[in-house]
């Protein structure tokens, strides 16, 4: 990892975690002569020791991303950085956090590994989803674990003819579809019932959400497959999420093309952290 001389921190809003950790992290940084560009919440942490500045601006010039809060802080933060080649260095001050890995306490330690060039840095490819009206994209977006086509509030099952390279998949008649990452299957995806897939698995998971049709199962594609799903709903009976933070309505025939990013998220992780470490963890996995 090149020289760190310039460090982000993003944080979580209203977390008294966050709150205490960032006048020590702030102290530890300057201490090593290390810039500091930092979101609202961090700022407001500070207690007058940063600037504040929006959350998107924050990755710029940076040679490290410091987020501290759970996976939903980190998927913000990964937006923020965009394509950028800037490594994330996820801290849990959340809840579940499947990819904020590193503890409170492992902090100050892992930091210092990670300064010493120290850690493994792996990368979770990006999924780019764009949606097309009349032939004319409308909107475009990067996520790391998913895009969702629901139902919106009092919609019925909403109707979606999909496809995968041009081959007709079916006509989904469901709450939704959920079109993951190898990242995002631990995400919405699981808890629809699709499966886990190992970070490095080069696929696409398709993860119908109540289909009416019993024998609608998750469908796992390649990495290089282009899923394209037609919207058959009146408008903004359907609305498509990002990441379940961003996203916007579509109208009857619109189109919303997934395909593999051309970008990667950097994520720092422990030298000693494996993935089926984290699953024994998060999932309450027997133990040996």
């Amino acid at each position: 990892m090149p020289a760190i001389n310039t460090v982000g921190i993003c944080s979580k809003p209203n977390s008294a975690q966050a709150g205490a950790v960032v006048p020590p992290l702030v102290e530890w940084l300057r201490a090593r002569s290390i810039a500091i560009r930092a979101d609202e919440e961090t700022a407001a942490y500070s207690k007058s020791a940063l600037s504040g500045i929006p959350r998107e601006q924050v990755p710029q010039g940076c040679d490290l991303m410091i987020v501290l809060g759970g996976d939903g802080t980190l998927l913000s933060a990964g937006r923020a950085i965009g394509g950028r080649e800037i490594p994330l260095f996820p801290v849990n001050v959340g809840g579940l956090g499947f990819l904020t890995a590193i503890s409170v306490a492992e902090l100050f330690p892992e930091l210092e590994r990670a300064f010493s060039d120290e850690h493994r840095i792996v990368r979770r490819k990006l999924l780019n989803t764009q949606v097309l009206r009349d032939g004319k994209v409308v909107a475009n977006y990067e996520s790391l674990n998913d895009a969702v086509l629901a139902k919106s509030s009092i919609a019925r099952m909403i109707d979606l003819d999909t496809y995968v390279d041009d081959q007709f998949v079916c006509a989904y008649k469901a709450d939704g579809v959920i079109i993951a990452t190898p990242t995002g299957s631990t995400a919405y995806s699981l808890s629809a019932g699709g499966p886990i897939i190992y970070p490095s698995v080069p696929a696409i998971c398709l993860t119908p959400i109540c289909p009416h049709m019993l024998t609608n199962r998750p469908v796992l594609v390649p990495e290089t497959s282009v899923i394209k799903s037609l919207s058959r709903g009146p408008d903004e009976s359907i609305y498509l999420t990002i990441d379940g933070q961003v996203g916007n309505p579509l109208h009857e025939g619109d189109a919303v093309v997934c395909r593999s990013s051309e970008h990667s998220l950097l994520l720092i992780r422990p030298p000693k952290l494996l993935f089926f470490d984290v699953l024994r963890q998060k999932l309450k996995w027997g133990e040996r």
